[in-house]
């Protein structure tokens, strides 16, 4: 069962690049919230059109103190090479190894795949999840910016 509105977010511990700081929600407490987003594949059209959608409103993201991190199993290297394909600038994160870990944790790792499915959690500074969206890897994502995000503002 995935995580859901109110629940303690849990950890995750996630690669952007091997030269460069691990990501994790830890770092991220007091300061910053978070919408962490996972998806099943990168290269693939849906998964481009949503990354497309958190670029195009990032703004909103920013006004609100609020990090982006797109996730899949697919390696670092990958995953970067796709990000400056796609010319976004907020953080790709690898949840390769273990593969599929933070997916399992947030409960939208589909095992048959070996992929998540598309969960979607915001994360407020104090670690709780105060907002979910979960959809099956075939279901594109349309409300990719929660109203809750608006509660989030500025200075907390």
């Amino acid at each position: 069962m995935a995580v859901g509105t109110g629940d303690q977010a849990p950890e995750f511990d996630l690669e952007e690049a091997p030269d460069r700081p691990r990501v994790r929600l830890a770092d991220f407490r007091g300061r910053r919230n978070v919408l962490l987003v996972f998806h099943p594949f990168a290269w693939t059209p849906v998964c481009r059109d949503e990354a497309l959608d958190l670029q195009a409103n990032l703004e909103s993201f920013h006004n609100a103190e609020t990090d982006v991190v797109f996730v899949s199993c697919d390696p670092s290297a990958s995953r970067q090479a796709w990000k400056h394909e796609l010319g976004v600038t907020y953080t790709f994160a690898s949840d390769f190894w273990e593969h599929g870990a933070a997916a399992r944790a947030y409960g939208v790792f589909n095992e048959r795949t070996g992929a998540p499915v598309r969960g979607t959690f915001l994360i407020d500074r104090d670690g709780i999840v105060i907002w979910s969206l979960v959809k099956e890897a075939d279901t594109r994502r349309t409300e990719m910016v929660p109203e809750s995000l608006d509660a989030l503002g500025g200075g907390g």
